[in-house]
């Protein structure tokens, strides 16, 4: 088994001086656009410079290609530190974080994939683990990538059932390809989160749905650089990080105190806290260049899907629509490797048990978690990997509601398949 070997003092110390510029950057960005969410930036400030900076791969030029790891920001609020993170890694100009949420700028308040960067769509929060399950299904099933998947929650949104339903799926497929990222600043919106730090709750949560789990320091960057080489030396599992970590942290008067989360700093204050942590940074103009993926993704085949036939009914006939929807998926994906089916236990029901039969290695079995099959759905489709339709009860999509908006932001290739509203469980 590999060793591992401590990053040098240089790298480490490279790396809290990008944790502290991104911070600064978080903090000019608000203050510039007098909105946003500059406390829950600050708090993220060491995961995500040792993410893009020491353990990521990817190429910082060509931000959706098809081998490059993926990162899915889940508390999407904090998407001023993401755009941070790739003016540093040198895509996105260093003036242009000024322009944050203005009309005529593509820098909203939380990511779109109208940035070539961003693959969902995120803000509404608890969704972002369920499309980066869906992204490392696809890499580790469809693609057989070496590209693996980090995404990036709050512990406020780990109070939303949808989160638990991701972490089940991941466990249950054997996910080794991602790893979860938890920021526990211990502080919600109006008030503290239920577990505040008490992080070994959650480990035994994460752990009890089948995780690997490390609880560590998330703002000590050598620490987190040996959870993440850990991560990687994990087989079978996917992995969880638990980082301890303050809102706001390196803010005076700021850090950890309740009442600052979506305000921008006061402009009596900014100017004192940019000089302090200005003054924390030892190497002002070090550079720190993400790794290059490994090239063993095939590019997306763009090819159009058009049924190979036309349906053989007899005028008269009749059938009903959940059968011929399967008979559709089925001859769907006779037409095209990339048609994926997902349901949620109703398959013998959704008639997509005709496209598991045919095309048991493109069938994902969700379970009775719609939330998550669309989630999955919408990362299973992103950069083009696969086209996806996921099938329920109408009834029960409407679970799903909020998943499919997002999806719809995302422009994704993702269709819910359902079978009539009046077709409730009986």
């Amino acid at each position: 088994m590999t060793s591992y070997h401590k990053p040098d003092e240089k790298t480490l110390q490279g790396l809290k001086d990008i944790a502290n510029k991104l911070r600064i950057h978080s903090i000019k960005a608000t203050c510039a656009s007098n909105s946003g969410h500059p406390t829950s930036c600050c708090s993220a400030a060491e995961l995500m410079s040792v993410l893009f900076f020491h353990v990521m791969r990817y190429k910082a030029d060509d931000p959706r290609n098809q081998c490059n790891d993926r990162f899915v920001l889940s508390k999407g609020h904090a998407a001023p530190i993401l755009y941070a993170a790739w003016a540093e890694a040198g895509y996105v100009k260093e003036s242009d974080l000024l322009n944050l949420r203005k009309i005529d700028c593509e820098l909203e308040g939380h990511p779109t994939p109208k940035l070539e960067f961003v693959d969902v769509a995120t803000g509404s929060l608890g969704q972002g683990l369920g499309a980066a399950c869906g992204m490392a299904y696809t890499g580790k099933n469809f693609d057989k990538s070496s590209y693996r998947v980090y995404c990036l929650l709050g512990d406020g949104e780990c109070s939303e059932g949808s989160v638990w339903e991701a972490m089940a799926f991941a466990s249950y497929y054997h996910l080794d390809n991602i790893v979860a990222i938890l920021d526990v600043n211990r502080l919600g919106q109006s008030e503290a989160a239920p577990l505040q730090h008490d992080l070994e709750t959650y480990r035994k949560r994460c752990e009890g749905f089948g995780w690997n789990t490390y609880v560590v320091d998330g703002h000590d960057v050598e620490e987190l650089c040996k959870a993440f080489w850990q991560a990687q030396q994990v087989k079978g599992k996917p992995t969880c990080i638990v980082a301890k970590t303050f809102k706001g942290k390196g803010l005076k008067n700021i850090e950890d105190l309740d009442n600052w989360h979506g305000k921008p700093i006061p402009k009596d204050k900014v100017d004192d806290l940019l000089n302090d942590l200005q003054a924390q940074i030892q190497v002002p103009n070090k550079t720190l260049c993400p790794q290059l993926p490994q090239d063993d993704a095939a590019a997306a085949d763009l090819s159009p899907i058009a049924m190979p036939s036309p349906p053989a009914y007899k005028k008269g006939d009749k059938i009903a629509t959940r059968r011929a929807y399967g008979l559709a998926l089925a001859k769907l994906g006779q037409a095209s490797q990339r048609v994926v089916a997902l349901d949620g236990d109703t398959k013998n029901s959704t008639f997509s048990d005709m496209f598991k039969k045919a095309f048991p290695d493109r069938y994902i079995e969700c379970f009775i978690a719609e939330q998550n099959m669309v989630g999955v759905a919408i990362g299973c489709a992103t950069r083009d990997r696969t086209v996806t339709f996921a099938s329920t009860f109408a009834a029960f999509l409407s679970r799903a509601y909020d998943q499919i908006r997002m999806g719809a932001i995302s422009q994704v290739k993702c269709q819910p398949g359902r079978v009539p509203l009046r077709s409730l469980h009986r």
